[in-house]
């Protein structure tokens, strides 16, 4: 669960508004966040947990040029392992089937896998 995912950031500073704001709290959530030689891409390593602060600080700032990146880091729960949804549905009791579908974009059979096992079926 605290593996760091490096995720790329094609032209964060042309698409952002406000940039340096998105930049400095990225950074205060504890992500590492630099630029990717003397390209206009930017990279991004953090763990799933931060990713999924990073997404809720974008939903709540109501900054539309800040959505791309939002879509962009959802994506990567698209790769979530078995014991990776498990540790996300351990964190919140009595996640339901769809509340964990919708965080984690799992299908229906994941979701009823986990929850299964967690209730010890």
């Amino acid at each position: 669960m605290h593996s760091i995912k490096s995720i790329t950031l094609p032209s964060f500073l042309r698409r952002t508004m406000k940039a340096y704001q998105l930049k400095t709290h990225i950074r205060t959530l504890g992500c590492e966040l630099h630029r990717i030689g003397r390209s206009r891409n930017w990279q991004i390593k953090a763990n799933f947990d931060q990713i999924e602060k990073v997404i809720s600080f974008i939903e709540q700032s109501e900054e539309s040029s800040w959505q791309w990146l939002a879509k962009l880091l959802g994506k990567q729960y698209e790769n979530l392992t078995f014991d990776a949804l498990m540790n996300i549905a351990r964190k919140k009791e009595n996640i339901t089937v769809n509340e964990l579908m919708s965080r984690t974009d799992c299908t229906i059979a994941q979701a009823r896998k986990v929850i299964d096992k967690l209730e010890g079926f």
